[in-house]
């Protein structure tokens, strides 16, 4: 089945003819991309705008293609009820193919079978087909033919990386037609150019796509530093373009350790109502707001929302412009009010791959606005910064040491960090050291750098009162790098709390004020409030750190503290069953069991808790009560809940 260019069927190599409605033709596109069965209402909605009997025509549509694809034996378009499917079982779809390839990344796939993705693409996406009528499809249309041109840039700018500089202008030029502003294909044909040493061809490209951008109020005079810099290299026995991820860009004047963040363009949201509201409304507010937060984490390099929007009214889609403003993730979505109920559809694309990395669909009642859009807010940022933070991670992971930048080197040790042993702790802190090395102004590595230092003592895996003084001195260096991280007030607050200070709790707040979707921050709050602070607001706040971050590496952490709480509300069968849950964390350590063995004893499960008082013991030879006590800083009524717990598990 051909869907890249005008669609065509084809069976052991014979042209099969479709009826040419246009609807028939539609509809057949639709089921074959389908992922699942769709209702006949749904269907209807999506085709027909107002004929009197929709469903008759839907019938008609569907016997027209039984009629056409049907062989002798089971029907491919499958009927249940009110669901109807398409069965692709033996068939090949384009379209299908290329799709279900960049799901699984398609940078990662051998050049023979790029190239063979790339030979697809005979045309646009359902060439030629319009339904004029029919603006839900027309919708649905659009958004397949952006999504797919994206793949098919990905393939064409993996293979001019991939092949040897003589072959690679023709995926360049296939892919400057698919993407006429995306300043790195440019880039790339002119370093072809050069190293081919059609330096004439080279001047021309200069000379017209500078007049391109300049006609469109882009700036152009990075293609001329391009061109510069290509006829620069033309000594060089290069065989291959230069990668993006290889090519050094504007902002590495400091060469390998200079500064960089991930970046990120929040496109604005599309608004799907019935009625949809003109600019301004809640769809443009939710784009606002999740810019603004995301740029608060400091974690990312976050595109103004002026370009954002001005490239949304030149009609460019999301992969586009992620490709036109150079950056790493693409945020895009749509959102629709009806009645008094509001439904979200969102996205995360990373640009170079076309691949969604994070897709969410998130409902809510819309009885109170504001505040519906504050909590989708938060979702939305929170979910975004954990999976970026761990794409990132296990990218570090597949690069060799030696080759790290600094942020690479620094989420190499958050890797590392979050396994919470003892040998990894010392690898982490030896990637944060050389994150700090190749940049003295990445505030987060010296923040990860205080937590090292933390778990050290906190874990007693070193001197702890040096450990604490390091912890502190580094966390010190974040927040003089960057006093508006709230990663820096956070490391700041916890290594306080070692020092037992009650400053730490005012830097805790700080870090939570600077971002309230910082989980780390409403989680630490929730650790000092849940040992002698207030703990239903320890409970409340461990409740939001687990709302924000659900898959965070420091769970097992959230749930102890929540379970520490509610031991000193005497709440002790919740308080157990959060701590065991907390210890089938693979993450945990002794302190997390034995928190699970003293609530246990105190809720009479004296079994259950001899087994994680054991296994508190396997973890760190020796551990008694006075191991625990020191870890923590319990009032005396705390202390003497666990304590009267440890006592009947034989750990005091």
């Amino acid at each position: 089945m051909q869907l890249l260019g005008p669609l065509a069927l084809w069976r052991d190599d014979t042209p099969v003819a479709l009826p040419a409605s246009r609807k028939l033709r539609a509809l057949f596109a639709h089921l074959a991309l389908a992922t699942r069965p769709l209702g006949r209402g749904q269907l209807c909605a999506l085709l027909w705008d107002g004929p009197a009997d929709p469903r008759g025509e839907l019938r008609w549509c569907l016997s027209r293609i039984r009629a056409a694809i049907d062989t002798p034996g089971p029907s491919r378009v499958r009927t249940d009820g009110d669901a109807v499917a398409l069965d692709l079982d033996g068939c090949r779809v384009d379209a299908l193919e290329v799709t279900q390839a960049a799901s699984a990344g398609l940078e990662f796939l051998p050049l023979e079978r790029q190239q063979s993705l790339a030979d697809l693409f005979r045309g646009e996406f359902l060439e030629g087909l319009v339904l004029d009528d029919s603006p839900q499809f027309e919708q649905w249309l659009g958004a397949q033919r952006r999504r797919l041109r994206a793949c098919h840039a990905t393939l064409l700018e993996q293979l001019a990386t991939r092949l040897p500089a003589a072959e690679a202008t023709v995926p360049l030029e296939r892919w400057l037609e698919l993407s006429p502003f995306d300043r790195r294909v440019h880039e790339r044909l002119l370093q072809a150019l050069a190293l081919s040493g059609r330096l004439r061809d080279g001047e021309e490209h200069v000379a017209t796509a500078t007049a391109l951008f300049e006609t469109e109020g882009l700036d152009a005079a990075p293609l001329r530093e391009a061109w510069r810099a290509a006829r620069a290299q033309t000594g060089h026995r290069q065989v291959t373009i230069t990668s993006a991820a290889q090519a050094p860009t504007a902002s590495a004047d400091n060469g390998a350790g200079a500064a960089r963040r991930a970046s990120i363009v929040v496109m604005p949201f599309a608004d799907e109502s019935a009625q949809p509201h003109a600019r301004g409304g809640p769809a443009d507010a939710l784009a606002y707001d999740v810019t603004t937060r995301l740029a608060k984490l400091r974690s990312m390099f976050v595109v103004a929302q002026g370009s954002a929007f001005a490239l949304h009214e030149r009609r460019i889609g999301p992969e586009e412009a992620g490709r036109m403003l150079n950056v790493d993730y693409v945020l895009s979505g749509a959102i629709r009010v009806g009645g008094q109920r509001l439904r979200m559809t969102i996205e995360l694309v990373e640009t170079r791959t076309s691949r969604v990395v994070w897709s969410e669909i998130l409902q809510h009642a819309f009885d109170e606005a504001f505040v519906v859009l504050d909590e989708i807010g938060n979702r939305i940022v929170a979910s975004i910064a954990s999976e970026i933070e761990t794409l990132e991670r296990n990218r570090a992971i597949l690069r060799p040491p030696s080759s790290l930048d600094a942020w690479e080197s620094h989420h190499r040790g958050l890797w590392h960090m979050y396994r919470f042993t003892r040998e990894d702790n010392t690898r982490a802190q030896h990637f944060f050291d050389a994150a700090v090395r190749l940049d003295p102004t990445f505030s987060r590595a010296y923040a990860g750098l205080s937590f090292t230092h933390f778990q050290n003592a906190f874990q007693a895996w070193g001197d702890r009162k040096r450990e604490i003084e390091r912890a502190y001195a580094t966390a010190g260096q974040a927040l003089m790098v960057d006093d508006r991280d709230p990663a820096a007030h956070w490391s700041m607050g916890r290594a306080l709390w070692l020092r037992g200070s009650s400053e730490g709790v005012a830097e805790l707040e700080r870090a939570v004020e600077l971002s309230p979707n910082f989980a780390l921050g409403h989680y630490s709050l929730a650790f000092v409030q849940s040992q002698s602070g207030d703990p239903d607001a320890a409970i409340a706040m461990a409740d939001c750190s687990r709302r924000l971050s659900p898959f965070d590496p420091l769970l097992f952490a959230m749930l102890g503290s929540r379970a520490m709480a509610l031991t000193r509300l005497g709440r002790f069968e919740e308080a157990s069953t959060c701590a065991v849950q907390a210890a089938a964390r693979p993450n945990a350590h002794q302190h997390i069991f034995a928190i699970a063995a003293c609530t246990l004893a105190l809720a009479g499960a004296l079994d259950a808790a001899r087994e994680h008082a054991a296994t508190a013991r396997r973890l760190l030879p020796g551990y008694g009560f006075a191991d625990f006590l020191e870890a923590f800083r319990f009032d005396a009524e705390a202390a003497a809940l666990f304590r009267e717990g440890a006592r009947r598990v034989g750990l005091a």
